[in-house]
């Protein structure tokens, strides 16, 4: 594997976490700061731009612009385990720079609200309310996905549609985030000393824990080859053509 695929990779990550931090906690803000979106706008945000997303990158990275699903697919067997960090980072980084942008551009001031996700119970609650989200959202996503990829005419459609489902009745509860960099990127912006920093972990470990399980349940209900396509970076470049064997001379 050369380098030149996994930094094309990594872009697509870090450029489609970006836009989805910044369209979906954009939208928090904006609605915060002037009114008329509604919170049934705020998912439809949401889940326009995942389905946005899995459009323009889904055939280049998969467009798991999560870091949960991307550790999910390295679980089923369906994306190499060494590019998992390579992902997370640039799902984070994209993600970091969105909620910078918010805070700049679309909530400037200390008390604005930058979309950051934070429990509106007890943190027990919105854990185990993450958890549930992801892993129904993870097990769509392993239904239509090929392989790794969220690629197809309705997988788009799909993802998203949940995504804006599960924001739609959650998001008031536990904020809906089902990933951890959608909550990473306003939490950096929020302080150290944020409700939403200091809550962080609930946005790791149950987005987490609910996407992995998912993975042996989709094995059950849908049992089949590990992937219509090798995952990505492994044997997903052509094989060199076999030299022609010369005849043997008589004699």
């Amino acid at each position: 594997m050369t380098p030149q695929p996994i930094i094309r990779c990594a872009i697509a990550e870090a450029i489609g976490t970006f836009c989805l931090v910044f369209a979906g906690a954009g939208a928090v803000a904006v609605d915060a700061a002037h009114g008329g979106i509604t919170h049934a706008g705020v998912a439809i945000v949401f889940g326009l731009i995942v389905m946005a997303m899995i459009y323009a990158f889904g055939d280049t990275s998969g467009a798991h612009i999560n870091p949960a699903v991307t550790v999910a697919f390295a679980a089923a067997g369906r994306f190499p385990w060494r590019r998992v960090p390579i992902y997370a980072a640039a799902q984070c980084l994209g993600a970091a720079a969105a909620g910078a942008g918010v805070r700049f551009l679309l909530a400037p001031g200390e008390k604005a609200v930058v979309g950051a996700t934070s429990p509106a119970g007890a943190a027990t609650q919105s854990l185990l309310l993450e958890a549930i989200l992801t892993f129904i959202l993870m097990l769509v996503i392993l239904a239509v996905a090929s392989g790794s990829r969220e690629k197809g005419l309705m997988a788009g459609i799909a993802i998203g549609g949940v995504v804006a489902l599960e924001a739609m009745f959650a998001g008031p509860v536990s904020g809906a985030s089902m990933n951890p960099a959608r909550s990473l990127g306003p939490a950096l912006v929020s302080g150290a000393e944020s409700v939403a920093m200091k809550n962080l972990w609930i946005y790791f470990v149950g987005p987490v824990v609910g996407a992995v399980a998912a993975v042996p349940v989709a094995a059950v209900l849908w049992p089949r080859p590990v992937a219509d396509q090798p995952p990505l970076g492994v044997d997903d470049s052509p094989a060199p053509p076999v030299p022609p064997v010369p005849p043997t001379l008589p004699g």
